[in-house]
């Protein structure tokens, strides 16, 4: 979730006299994807009273209209008589003449599962609360109750970060308590264990809709319980949960959709592989991602998302702290916990490296920028074509190579980047103060000084220039190194399914495919006359080539026979490897520096 609730809860004088408002959900059609909502609003002051569904949900940032599967909408008086409905726009309901009462009824179409979007179905019903629930703007301040109508013939529970009431029912202090408060209701499993901390205990419960075996969820969860300890010991201490619990709802089921969603209090995590398919490795990730989201952006929270909009977009210059830097620690953290090995997680920090380094987007955007770019790409669809290979690069990878940067910068002043981060929890975070960037800063100046603080602000997050990672990496030991032998093309191909090979992406500027005119779409029939290599990856291809090796291309486009020479090049892209794998042993303060930043020894 992308905005906090702090202040909207357990205030005391409103909880106890505001009205109710109540709703129901029942999904006697699960096996078509249907839910049917019921809701009951009393003690209504005004004659018209406008319902909405959600164009926007916390956690994400760009449109998503969930009223296009909403359908079959009635409205009725506290005696059942049908009330007067207006149409005002795409997303709200306008109801007229009630009589104190209003009650609406509506059918839900559900059949995404991950953390934006609703699924209903013979297996479970996965509720994202804005992508199911309709509500009344007017009345967000009043108590919720929802009675969650399980199919009791499929074995479903219920799972929330919700209180719960009594037997189906949860309660909501408001309307954002509620809309931040997804729930997973199956025949799942449930792990927990209690972690004290600052003589108080919280439990963290891990919530599993899966196929697999008992054995399988114990042994997953001791590494969920390894990443949450790892966690808190970047910060010193956990956050003060709602309830004192935290919830991973995980369903990792074939009609899942891979995705993870940070709340307050609890997370989604989606995906379609099993634990016995390479999910015991493949889905820890997004549990380190999300759960190190309880601080950094749940309560440590950028100004520019308080409040969160349910009617808009929400945009923020500050994901690449608030995702990037989160994305950072994503492995770190498991590399720490003993989770992937040292050597893995330094060689997998390749690929992000790569893709920001080598962007032809750093001439374009500074992180900040970058981040402006959320509502574009958040999962936000399109119809006409982007130029996103040259224009953008994810706020995500962008923060987290600068994390790493600013990580390796402080340890060379003996310092670190968990404490400064500890420094952010207490000043914004455990206080719930939203922070702008600028406050980032002065963090950071208070910290490691005000010249260190302004030299990185002012050369990698006001601008985008590059920090010295060659010499950065070799301070932990760690080469960067590129293959000036490797050849590289500059564009992805594939085969079209009739021998030919089409181009699937924007050539990247300067490439080879840019400098020679190609461009996404066109169809290559023919290399030096050979045809096109048929059978083969065309990435096997060309790594069977050499730098320096011309390729005389046929190619169509539009219908129409054109012709181009190329040049292969020298790959750009970097590998990063622990220098003991190039027959080097790292010096004793190398050694110790890595054994700091990874907390492990090797």
């Amino acid at each position: 979730m992308k905005f906090s609730i702090s202040f909207f809860l357990f205030i005391a004088t409103n909880v106890l006299f505001a009205q109710t408002n109540n709703y129901e959900i029942s999904f006697e059609n699960a096996v078509h994807h249907e839910a049917v909502v019921k809701g009951t609003f009393p003690d209504l002051k005004t004659d018209t009273v406008a319902f909405r569904m959600s164009r926007s949900s916390p956690g994400r940032y760009a449109l998503h209209e969930f009223a296009k599967n909403v359908y079959s909408f009635k409205a009725t008086n506290s005696k059942g008589e049908t009330l007067e409905v207006l149409r005002p726009d795409p997303y709200s309901w306008q109801v007229t003449g009630h009589d104190g009462t209003i009650k609406i009824s509506y059918i839900l179409f559900a059949n995404r599962g991950g953390g934006t979007y609703s699924q209903v179905d013979e297996t479970h019903a996965h509720l994202n609360i804005p992508a199911t629930f309709m509500y009344a703007p007017a009345l967000s301040d009043r108590k919720i109750e929802v009675d969650f109508k399980v199919r009791k013939d499929l074995k479903w529970k219920v799972a929330t970060q919700l209180p719960l009431v009594s037997g189906t029912t949860y309660s909501a202090p408001n309307l954002y308590y509620f809309m931040d408060s997804p729930t997973e209701i199956s025949n799942h499993s449930v792990r927990e264990f209690e972690v004290e901390d600052n003589g108080k205990k919280q439990k963290i419960r891990f919530v599993l809709h899966h196929n697999g075996t008992d054995e399988e969820l114990d042994a997953y969860f001791e590494n969920v319980k390894k990443t949450v300890l790892a966690e808190k010991e970047v910060y010193g201490e956990l956050p003060e949960f709602d309830y004192g619990t935290y919830t991973f709802l995980a369903c990792y089921i074939p009609n899942a959709s891979g995705d993870g969603m940070e709340h307050r209090n609890s997370t989604i995590l989606t995906s379609t592989r099993s634990l016995a398919n390479g999910g015991m490795e493949g889905n820890i990730g997004t549990v380190s991602h999300e759960f190190f989201h309880a601080w950094n952006v749940e309560r440590i929270r950028p100004k520019s998302l308080e409040p969160f909009d349910f009617e808009k977009t929400n945009m923020s210059g500050a994901l690449w702290f608030a995702e990037g830097f989160t994305s950072y620690y994503t492995n770190l953290i498991l590399c720490r916990a003993g989770i992937i090995s040292p050597e893995n997680y330094v060689e997998g920090i390749s690929g992000t490296f790569n893709y920001v380094w080598n962007s032809p987007a750093l001439q374009y955007f500074n992180p900040i920028e970058m981040s402006y770019q959320a509502p574009f790409v958040d999962a936000a669809t399109s119809v006409d074509p982007v130029n996103r290979e040259n224009t953008f690069i994810s706020y995500y990878s962008y923060g987290s190579v600068l994390g790493l940067a600013l990580d390796l910068s402080l340890r060379e002043e003996k310092l670190n980047l968990d404490d400064f981060m500890k420094l952010v929890w207490k000043q914004y975070g455990k206080t719930e103060k939203p922070y702008v960037i600028e406050n980032l800063q002065q963090v950071l100046a208070e910290y490691a000084g005000i010249d260190f603080a302004s030299t990185f602000f002012n050369k990698y997050i006001y601008k985008s220039e590059m920090p010295d990672y060659s010499s950065l990496l070799n301070s932990v030991g760690v080469t960067l190194k590129q293959n000036s032998e490797e050849p590289y093309f500059g564009a992805a191909v594939s085969l079209d399914g009739d021998g030919h090979g089409e181009i699937q992406s924007n050539p990247k500027m300067e490439s080879p495919a840019y400098i020679s005119e190609l461009d996404k779409g066109d169809i290559i029939t023919d290399i030096n006359g050979n045809g096109f290599p048929d059978g083969q990856q065309f990435s096997a291809y060309i790594q069977n080539l050499k730098v320096g090796d011309t390729l005389k291309l046929s190619f169509n486009r539009f219908g129409v026979e054109k012709h181009a020479t190329l040049t292969l090049k020298a790959n750009p892209d970097y590998h990063l490897f622990l220098i003991e794998k190039d027959g080097k042993a790292p010096s004793k303060k190398q050694l110790h520096k890595r054994n700091n930043w990874l907390k492990t020894e090797y």
